[in-house]
This record gives C-alpha cells, sequence and structure tokens, in this order.
C-alpha cells in the first residue's frame, strides 16, 4: 500500500500535477479552476501549502464544505434562543460554541448562565439526558450526510430508552443539492470539482454523477492526505485536458458505488428531506433534513418553538462568509480579514469552525 504521507511521493505527484496544469490552462487559455466541496480538504490544502505551490499553475478555491459555516443566520439565532429556555441544557459539538449569531452566541450565552456542554458523540448527549431526568437536553444537529446516521441512532437509542427528556434541533443539510444550486450559477466559473470523501462514504459514487452527467463538469471523490488531494487534481486536469466530464471514485479504499446502505436506512427512518437556508445560498429545496413525524416527539423545533425576527443577509457586520462559501472570493478578499475578524474575535463563522476556510487561510496562509 502506498504511504500517502510519504513527501518524497508527494513530491513526485506535485510535479506531474505541475505538468498537467500547465498543460490544461493551454487547452484553456488560462488557469484551470478547482473547487474543493470539503473543509477536511480545505485544511488540508492550506496546511500542506498545495495552494501556494500551485498558485502560479493552478487556482484552488473553497466551496461550501464546512456545515458549521453554511448554517444559517437565523438558524443561529434560533439557537441562542433556544439555550435561553429555562431548565435547557444545549449539547453540541464545540466547533458551534463561539459561532456569532445576530447579537450573541452560546459562548456568551454560556457565560450568562446558559447551560451548554460539549459532546463528541450524540450517544453521549442521550448518556447525559438519562442521568439528568430534570432537565431538557437539546443536541444540535448540525453537519452534512456524515454525522446525520450517528443523530439518528441517538434519536433511536433516546426513544428506545424512554427519554422524553431528550430532542434534537435538526438544522442538517446534504451536499448533492447545493451543488446543484452551485452548478446552476453563471458566474462560478469553475472547471472541476474535489468531492467529499467523508460524505460519499455515506452517499456513494453515483449520487455524484449529477455533475458530470447534467452539467459538464469533472469530479473526482479524494480522501484526505496531501496525495490524495494532489491525485485528485491530476485526475481532474486529465479530464480537462481530455475534454471529458465524468464523476470518478478516488477514494475507492473508503467509498462505494451506492454507500453506505445501512447508515442511509436509518437516516431515511428519522428524518425526511425538508427546503433549508444555506448561508449565502439562501432557501435550497430539498437539502435539508427534518426529523420525520414518527420521530417528532423527538423535535426540538416543535418541543421548543422559537420566533425570531428576519434577518438580513448584511446584518452580520459585512461579513463575506457567503461570498467565500460560493467561491466567489477567498478569504483573504473579505475587508474583515485578518483585520476586524480574526479566530480569537471571530465576525462569521468561517473563521470559528475548525473546517472553515477563513481560519485555514489564517492559521496556514496568512502572510
Amino acid at each position: 500500500m502506498i504511504n500517502r504521507n510519504d513527501p518524497e511521493i508527494g513530491k513526485r505527484v506535485l510535479q506531474k500535477l505541475t505538468g498537467l496544469a500547465d498543460r490544461a490552462a493551454s487547452e484553456l487559455g488560462r488557469p484551470p479552476v478547482l473547487m474543493e466541496i470539503c473543509g477536511t480538504h480545505t485544511v488540508a490544502i492550506s496546511r500542506s501549502g498545495i495552494r501556494s505551490l500551485l498558485k502560479e499553475s493552478l487556482v484552488l478555491k473553497s466551496g461550501p464544505g464546512c456545515p458549521v459555516c453554511v448554517t444559517d443566520q437565523s438558524d443561529i439565532d434560533r439557537i441562542i434562543l433556544l439555550s435561553r429556555q429555562p431548565g435547557v441544557v444545549i449539547a453540541t459539538f464545540g466547533d458551534m460554541l463561539r459561532v456569532p449569531g445576530t447579537n450573541s452566541s452560546l459562548e456568551q450565552e454560556r457565560a450568562r448562565q446558559a447551560k451548554v456542554e460539549i459532546f463528541y458523540s450524540p450517544l453521549e448527549a442521550v448518556d447525559f439526558a438519562e442521568k439528568y431526568p430534570g432537565e431538557q437536553v437539546i443536541f444540535l444537529g448540525i453537519g452534512f450526510e456524515t454525522t446525520t446516521p450517528a443523530i439518528a441512532l441517538s434519536i433511536r437509542q433516546a426513544e428506545k430508552q424512554g427519554l422524553s427528556n431528550y430532542s434534537v434541533f435538526s438544522v442538517h443539510k446534504m451536499v448533492p443539492p447545493v451543488m446543484k444550486v452551485l452548478l446552476s450559477d453563471p458566474e462560478l466559473g469553475v472547471d472541476g470539482f474535489i468531492l467529499p470523501g467523508h460524505v460519499c462514504t455515506i452517499t456513494g459514487r453515483k449520487a455524484f454523477d449529477f455533475i458530470s452527467a447534467e452539467y459538464n463538469k469533472p469530479a473526482v471523490i479524494a480522501g484526505f492526505e496531501p496525495v490524495d488531494v494532489l491525485e485528485a487534481a491530476c485526475l481532474l486536469l486529465k479530464q480537462i485536458i481530455d475534454r471529458q466530464a465524468r464523476t470518478v471514485n478516488g477514494y475507492t479504499r473508503l467509498v462505494q458505488e451506492e454507500g453506505n446502505q445501512k447508515a442511509r436506512e436509518i437516516m431515511d427512518q428519522i428524518f425526511s428531506p425538508a427546503d433549508v437556508y444555506w448561508r449565502g445560498f439562501g432557501l435550497v429545496e430539498g437539502s435539508g433534513l427534518k426529523i420525520s413525524r414518527d420521530y417528532e416527539d423527538f423535535d426540538a423545533s416543535l418541543r421548543f418553538p422559537a420566533e425570531i425576527n428576519p434577518v438580513s443577509p448584511q446584518s452580520n457586520f459585512g461579513c463575506a462568509c457567503g461570498d467565500v462559501l460560493k467561491g466567489k472570493i477567498n478569504p483573504g478578499d473579505c475587508p474583515l480579514f485578518a483585520k476586524r475578524c480574526t479566530p480569537l474575535w471571530p465576525v462569521g463563522p468561517c473563521m470559528v469552525s475548525s473546517e472553515g476556510a477563513c481560519a485555514a487561510y489564517y492559521q496556514y496562509e496568512l502572510s
């Protein structure tokens, strides 16, 4: 098996990629543009220096690959209101703690005595709810297809244990529908896509065939080591040079054609598709997952309805996260980047999340 952390292998693949990028640039009359649709890929590209090494011959853009970042401002504000409910404990992954709402954050609410607990898995939150029956535990269901099965299992487990004090606030999102919105944008200007390996382990390769079949764009599913990303870029550039468009599985050690059937079954049992808002994209039809009618007793949005005032897209103090997520601009093009917006004092979620493009650029590419 290839050691994908071997720097010598990386150098050889990088040299190959540079040659292919030059050929693709000659074919296109400009440097080729590729977009990664995964926050983990964004971090890997920035941390390894791939973007800066290739900046003369290849443009790498970041897309809507961070689930925390694409969570709509109105949903963040609803979460803040939930944390203020008496007797409620907000259970969440750590990335959500410092995401700024319009007027507050979970971190600020916790400083005001709100109960906010950090968990590494939703089943830990179920155990917490069983241990503290007098508390209403609301788990924040934020993530793409990768994390949804585990949260679905937590609802099933809570039902099995007869827990009436556990619920989920679901703002889960699915990647294929937003990809269709992205691909329909005439200003996109992307020649090929590096697809998220983790998501594709659940959905399978076929779920992304539409990228090549309907939009005539090449796409490659990639793993997460630097060599994985470089190899995926090579496969994309070959397609561009040959004027082909296919959705290729470059992560065959984990991704199958049909995906993980058991994970998809539990998702389908607990959740159903819904039209939801994405930061930067607005309402995207069929892109969200709401808790299905059979399990609505565990739906925090029904148990604790929270009305908020409408939030305008410009209300978050000039944050340009929406344009970053659509690939319209790079993080450094935002006038707030590394000035008013830093990891210590974030204005938008892309600077907060460990998978956020702004956080990755700030940590690894700021010069």
